[in-house]
Order: C-alpha cells, then sequence, then structure tokens
C-alpha cells in the first residue's frame, strides 16, 4: 500500500488498523482471543496496513499491540498512534505530571522508547488546563519520547486556540464520514490551510455500512458499544429509511467496484479534501482484502452525484465536531469518561 505523508518526513499508511474494537468491554456480547488478535495485527501490518491506531483508554490494547510488536519481523516499520485522555474526575485540578506519567505507561506496554503519534483528548472544554496538558505532550516531543503531537475530537475554536498559542498538533483525529459532515463546518478548511492532517474515524459506522444491514428492519439490540454510538448517528442523519436508500446506493456501486458497501464509503471519505487517512475498525482479517482497495477505488462524477443528492436530504448531525459526544447525553453515555 502506497503511504501518504503526515508530516515531512513521517508517512503512514492511508489506511489505519483501529484498536478501539479490540478493548475490553467494547464487544457487548463476546470476549477478544487474544492470540487471534495478535495474528491478525501481524497480518494487516504485512500487507501494508502498517500504521495502528489505539488508546490509552482502550483497555488491554496497548499491551496487545505491544505483544504483537515483539513478533513482527521489523517492528521498527510499524507506526504507532495511542492516545492521551485524562480522567475526566481530575481536568478541574489538572496536574501537569499526568501526561508524562500516561505516556511513559504507555511507552511501557507496547516495548518501545517512543511512540509516533500521541493523539489528545479532553472530555469538558469548561475545565481549563487543556493548553497546559497540551503543552506537557509538546515537551515530551522535544526530548524525543513522542515523534508527533496530535489531538482527538476537539472543535474548531480550541483547535485555533492551539495553533494562535504555540501548539499546532500535526493532525486531527475526527469522526468525519458518509454519515457525519460535521468536520465539513469549518475545519476540514482550517486544518488544510494550517497543515493539519486529518484521520478519520467512523466511516464504516462501526458496521452499519455493510451488506448485512441492507435491507434489513431496523435494530433494537446490539453487539458492541461502536453499534450503540453509530445508531445514535443514523437516527441523527435522517432515520433509517433514508439510511436504506444509502446502502441501496452504495451496493450498487460496489458492485460496479467488485467491492463492498463500506469499502465504497471509506474511499468515499478518503478522497475527502484535507483526509490523510481512515481508520478502520477491524477486529479480524476478513476484510482486509476490500480494505486494501479503500485507496483504489475513485467514485465517478455520477456516482458522487447520486450520493450527493442523497445527503443534501440529511437531517444532521450538525453542530461543532463531537459537540453531541461530548455534551448530548444520548451520545456521551456511552464513552467511558475514567478510565485513566
Amino acid at each position: 500500500m502506497k503511504q501518504v505523508e503526515l508530516t515531512p518526513g513521517y508517512w503512514i499508511s492511508p489506511v489505519i488498523k483501529g484498536g478501539w474494537q479490540l478493548s475490553t468491554g467494547h464487544s457487548l456480547t463476546k470476549s477478544i482471543e487474544e492470540d487471534s488478535a495478535i495474528s491478525d495485527i501481524q497480518t494487516f501490518v504485512s500487507a501494508g496496513i502498517s500504521t495502528l491506531d489505539f488508546g490509552d483508554i482502550y483497555t488491554g490494547v496497548e499491551v496487545l499491540v505491544g505483544k504483537a510488536l515483539r513478533q513482527i519481523n521489523d517492528p521498527s516499520a510499524v507506526h504507532l498512534h495511542t492516545k492521551y485522555v485524562p480522567n475526566e474526575n481530575f481536568l478541574e485540578n489538572y496536574d501537569r505530571s499526568d501526561a508524562r506519567d500516561i505516556v511513559a505507561r504507555s511507552l511501557d506496554r507496547l516495548g518501545v522508547s517512543r511512540v509516533d503519534l500521541v493523539q489528545f483528548h479532553w472530555w469538558r472544554y469548561e475545565a481549563h488546563h487543556y493548553l497546559a496538558a497540551l503543552e506537557e505532550l509538546f515537551i515530551l516531543k522535544e526530548e524525543g519520547l513522542i515523534r508527533e503531537v496530535g489531538i482527538t475530537n476537539f472543535d474548531l475554536p480550541r483547535l485555533q486556540e492551539m495553533v494562535v498559542s504555540g501548539f499546532k498538533p500535526a493532525s486531527a483525529q475526527l469522526q468525519y464520514s458518509i454519515l457525519d459532515r460535521r468536520p465539513e463546518e469549518g475545519m476540514v478548511e482550517y486544518c488544510i490551510e494550517n497543515g493539519i492532517g486529518i484521520l478519520c474515524y467512523g466511516t464504516v459506522a462501526g458496521g452499519f455500512l455493510s451488506e448485512r444491514y441492507l435491507n434489513a428492519p431496523e435494530p433494537s439490540s446490539f453487539e458492541t458499544r461502536s453499534n450503540v454510538k453509530y445508531k445514535l448517528i443514523i437516527d441523527d442523519f435522517g432515520g433509517w429509511a433514508l439510511f436504506q436508500e444509502l446502502l441501496t446506493l452504495l451496493d450498487s456501486i460496489a458492485h460496479t467496484h467488485q467491492t463492498d458497501i463500506g469499502t465504497v464509503a471509506s474511499a468515499y471519505t478518503l478522497a475527502k479534501p484535507g483526509v490523510k487517512a481512515v481508520i478502520v475498525g477491524a477486529r479480524n482479517v476478513s476484510h482486509l482484502p476490500n480494505n486494501l482497495l479503500i485507496p483504489e477505488i475513485a467514485l465517478s462524477p455520477s456516482e458522487s452525484a447520486s450520493i450527493a443528492a442523497i445527503l443534501d436530504r440529511s437531517t444532521g448531525p450538525t453542530g461543532p465536531v463531537y459537540d453531541l459526544e461530548r455534551y448530548n447525553e444520548r451520545h456521551r453515555s456511552i464513552m467511558h469518561t475514567n478510565n485513566n
């Protein structure tokens, strides 16, 4: 897989293997088989999806990735993207040493001396110490423990504040998909203007953008936290009927390109201006062949126009990036805010 330059001299795969699905407690019905998960990571890396995305609060995943690295012939070829997510309970009295402690723990879990990207998230803007926490990450970068500092789930005013303060992140990880275009309300343009790479999650909506749900009845029970989260996005998008129209169109386009719905949906987002990579939450290797096709799919003008016609009828979600997840209880209740 041809790599893309996220920042000068730092190249990543345009398809990133996500790790939330591998965390303890993500599945509501199944447990993770560690040996299979490690083997799958190795298979993805060998196939060219060499960038791994996970987080300090994804229970068990950093340890899992560390074990996989020790079994890979050239671990230096793997790009490691973790997160720093301070505990919500301590944001008002934030202690700067927390950043160093959590990053050190991540390095220990992974078994490395430097991590390629640490992506910073902050639960409540009302606690005003997020710039202090970000400054500490840049200090760790200067010390060589972090290659690049990124952010995740911040809105545009906070990103502008960071840049003005001298802490411009290398990347912004955002929920950005065919169903959720909130980043297009100013965030994308600003990232392009300032050379901040966009890394997208949610491009297959936790598996909803797949043949499994085509012509299926609206679900009332769910297997994973991703299912719960993205069903709310579908509701905000315009409901199950409009979603079915979109699935039907994507299925037709997928047949034209000899692939599947999820690949077309991810390719749609990867082709958006400013987007450097899409994060696929693959729990196993079953979708790997199609994941490898994502950068190769080019939608025709007529296909893009057909998609736009459905999206024009969508009712949302709207508003700042991650605002619903931060302040709307329906969305917020899915998150674990005190794992650190």
